[in-house]
């Protein structure tokens, strides 16, 4: 039986997704401890077990808040998409930022989650543990199905295999991107001003996309072990 979203036992439960969210989001998942989230959200580790069971089936649930929010938004943007195109193949641009701009949009609602929850999802994707992993692969399933079956109908001239490389390749870039400034030291000293801050997501969103755009549409390799004609 669901609990009431307004009863007292639905309160302790929103605050330990919450506390949980942004822990995670900070510390990483084997970094953060039970004991650090029962201390920040003022409950005690029985009430945790009871809503959630174990500190796995916890992250799962932050993801699944969230996530449902996310992926009902990915699939009504398409289809309405899909709809204005009259059965006509829609313009890889189109796709890339129903997926990926639509994700870096709803950042901006808190509701949703907001930017805890954007930097949690590039985190976790780019330190993945395997049960997490699998979780991802699963919630995402039929919304990959519909937006690969849309870059398949709109790139009728790439290799199937070349379009699925280039959405991972896409993928893993957004990760980084989202994971916030700590990541951007990783790989670079260099020194960037605080309007380009990862936090700016309005320079975020059209870097990015006009980064993956170009990915999409770049020349397809050439292989060494492949014939010539």
């Amino acid at each position: 039986m669901k609990t009431p979203r307004d009863s007292p036992a639905s309160d302790t439960r929103e605050r330990i997704l919450d506390v949980a969210e942004r822990l995670f989001m900070e510390y990483g998942y084997d970094g953060t401890s039970m004991r650090q989230i029962t201390g920040e959200a003022g409950v005690n580790l029985a009430a945790v077990n009871y809503h959630f069971g174990s500190k796995e089936a916890l992250l799962q649930a932050v993801f699944r808040r969230r996530l449902a929010c996310l992926n009902e938004e990915r699939l009504r943007v398409l289809d309405r998409l899909e709809a204005e195109a009259g059965g006509k193949p829609l313009k890889p641009s189109q796709i890339v930022d129903a997926f990926f701009g639509t994700m870096l949009r709803m950042a901006q609602d808190k509701d949703c989650g907001g930017q805890i929850f954007l930097r949690l999802l590039g985190r976790t994707m780019t330190e993945p543990a395997e049960f997490i992993r699998t979780f991802l692969a699963q919630e995402y399933r039929p919304v990959l199905e519909r937006y690969k079956a849309a870059l398949f109908r709109a790139l009728p001239e790439v290799p199937h295999a070349e379009i699925v490389w280039r959405f991972h390749f896409m993928l893993g870039a957004t990760s980084y991107a989202i994971a916030g400034t700590d990541a951007l030291r990783l790989v670079t000293d260099w020194e960037i001003e605080e309007e380009d801050s990862v936090d700016r997501l309005d320079r975020l969103l059209p870097r990015l996309m006009s980064f993956l755009l170009g990915g999409l549409r770049a020349p397809l390799p050439e292989f060494s072990d492949e014939k010539k004609s």
